[in-house]
């Protein structure tokens, strides 16, 4: 699990673990991933379980990566489930933005999947099985005020998952794309603190989801082979409305996409009026704003 030190990338380290998996956790930070490896030991199901720590930054060096995950597998045995949730946000408008952090946020989010996914697709085709998991987010589905750095990379995350599931399906290599809502993390309590008062209002058209939930979900969906993973009634709507020519898991998602899709677009376009709305108001108060303090 990449990113598995805090967040939604250590509770599908639990999940993982409560299942009696052998975990290999890989983050940046040391001390955080001994956090949370005494953590995760609380949950074994036997003595034989270890949780491997390797501090990398995955977005960096794609032969050091290389070499981490070797040293792992050599550890632990091969990987049956590789979980990509390394990633980080940054929110605002997008002329505010700095350039160097689109940089940033492409190699974290996007080539801090690639480059472990690689290192460890050859040993799946060799044993003909495999599991691949890629954390997108809902702003990986719909690109909305402020996101235009973040989202970029979680929709990059979509386009590779599908090629890549084209590609590796002969060898009983499954795929999934998670598409969590906003998610009480300390990823999300941090990007909270620079949200544009838009973001903030359209984020709060939907609840935020914990962590241990979202956690759940993405296991059981990868386990199951499936390719999209969301959450609740909102993440379900959106799988129907974003599925294009996105693979289905069986006939009947299929059925259910062909069905619904006609009535979800009717509410996804009052969704989206009603977001256009949040900007527009927002902007004529700033406006107004900007106008009396001329005044004075």
């Amino acid at each position: 699990v990449t990113g598995g030190s805090s967040g939604i990338g250590k509770c599908i380290a639990i999940e993982c673990y409560k299942q009696g998996a052998f975990i290999t956790l890989i983050a940046r930070d040391e001390n955080k991933l001994l956090q949370t490896k005494k953590e995760i030991e609380k949950y074994s199901v036997n003595d034989k379980q270890v949780v491997l720590c390797i501090s990398v930054d995955v977005s960096k060096d794609y032969e050091q990566v290389e070499n981490v995950l070797k040293q792992a597998q050599e550890k632990l045995g091969p990987v049956d489930m590789l979980v990509n949730c390394a990633g980080t946000s940054v929110t605002g408008k997008f002329e505010d933005i700095e350039v160097n952090a689109f940089e940033r946020l492409m190699a974290v989010n996007y080539l801090g999947s690639v480059y472990p996914s690689r290192a460890v697709i050859a040993t799946m085709k060799e044993r003909r099985m495999g599991r691949l998991v890629f954390v997108s987010s809902q702003a990986g589905q719909l690109g909305l005020f402020g996101y235009t750095a973040y989202s970029s990379t979680k929709f990059a995350l979509r386009g590779l998952a599908e090629a890549l599931q084209m590609e590796v399906k002969p060898y009983n290599i499954y795929v999934t794309v998670a598409y969590p809502p906003d998610t009480d993390t300390p990823g999300f309590v941090e990007e909270s603190k620079t949200k544009p008062l838009e973001t903030k209002l359209i984020s709060e058209t939907s609840s935020v989801c914990q962590a241990e939930q979202v956690a759940r979900v993405i296991v059981k969906d990868a386990i199951q082979g499936n390719f999209n993973s969301s959450v609740g009634s909102d993440g379900y709507m959106l799988s129907i409305l974003t599925s294009g020519m996105s693979p289905v898991t069986s006939i009947t998602e299929g059925l259910q996409q062909v069905v619904c899709m006609g009535i979800f677009r009717i509410v996804g376009l009052f969704y989206l009026g009603s977001f256009d709305s949040i900007v527009r108001r927002c902007m004529m108060q700033r406006e107004k704003s900007e106008s009396a303090d001329k005044t004075e």
